[in-house]
């Protein structure tokens, strides 16, 4: 029966979005489904901080918007709300939120975009935060066909073969010593602090993103110019 709902509910959600339904709208709570982009804790309590009370003028032609700020009351990061295009009302649906949750590029392959994805939505713990991290970049590695020895080996191998420069390497390194020690219980710093640990993720994610999100675009850019010199002549 569960089952049978979450399909239900997601097939909802899909015909909702399809149709630019919105789920929520200016109210005085937000509530959010998924997780502040600022500290991803899970399903955020956003509070309306302020909100237009009218549609915001704009001096070009185009549909206008009423506005609302919203604050997580975890992190009291600020999330910026976009009502329905001329709709004058208090109750005014939400079509767009500002940062938008964040999620890992779908250009990179799992398992790693899965740890990618993990380890911004621990971000809130930091040392669960920088070992799945770390996983992200061992599971890179091996996609990269780097799988025996430790994971300092495969990364100077990677290095020494130019399939990371030495400044991914150092990235990889730093992510490496960051998940080791909640992982292994360091005697004399067993914790990552949250700087920390914003850091090794915000590595990991910069080393996927040229290793994989860089190379796709790439890859895509050569087929759509080689479409555009050679166009398909119709009969």
């Amino acid at each position: 029966m569960a089952n049978t709902e979450n399909v239900f509910s997601e097939k909802i959600d899909a015909l909702r979005e399809a149709l630019m339904i919105p789920k929520h709208n200016l109210a005085k709570y937000l509530t959010s489904e998924s997780r502040c982009p600022h500290c991803a804790i899970d399903k955020p309590a956003l509070e309306q901080y302020w909100v237009s009370h009218t549609l915001i003028e704009r001096g070009t032609p185009g549909p206008r918007h009423r506005w609302a700020v919203y604050a997580c009351h975890s992190c009291g990061g600020m999330v910026l709300a976009k009502g329905v295009a001329n709709e004058d009302s208090d109750r005014a649906g939400i079509i767009a939120t500002f940062p938008s949750p964040r999620t890992i590029h779908a250009d990179i392959p799992d398992p790693a975009r899965r740890f990618l994805q993990q380890a911004v939505e621990t971000l809130h713990a930091p040392d669960a935060a920088a070992m799945v991290a770390g996983s992200a970049v061992d599971a890179m590695l091996k996609t990269l066909g780097y799988e025996k020895g430790s994971v300092y080996e495969r990364i100077e191998k990677a290095v020494s073969d130019h399939k990371l420069t030495e400044d991914m390497g150092a990235w990889a390194h730093e992510v490496r010593l960051g998940s080791n020690r909640p992982r292994h219980a360091d005697a004399e710093k067993p914790h990552v602090e949250p700087a920390e640990a914003k850091q090794s993720v915000e590595f990991a994610e910069a080393l996927a993103f040229f290793l994989f999100v860089l190379t796709k675009r790439i890859e895509r850019g050569k087929k759509a110019a080689e479409a555009a010199s050679n166009p398909i002549v119709q009969p």
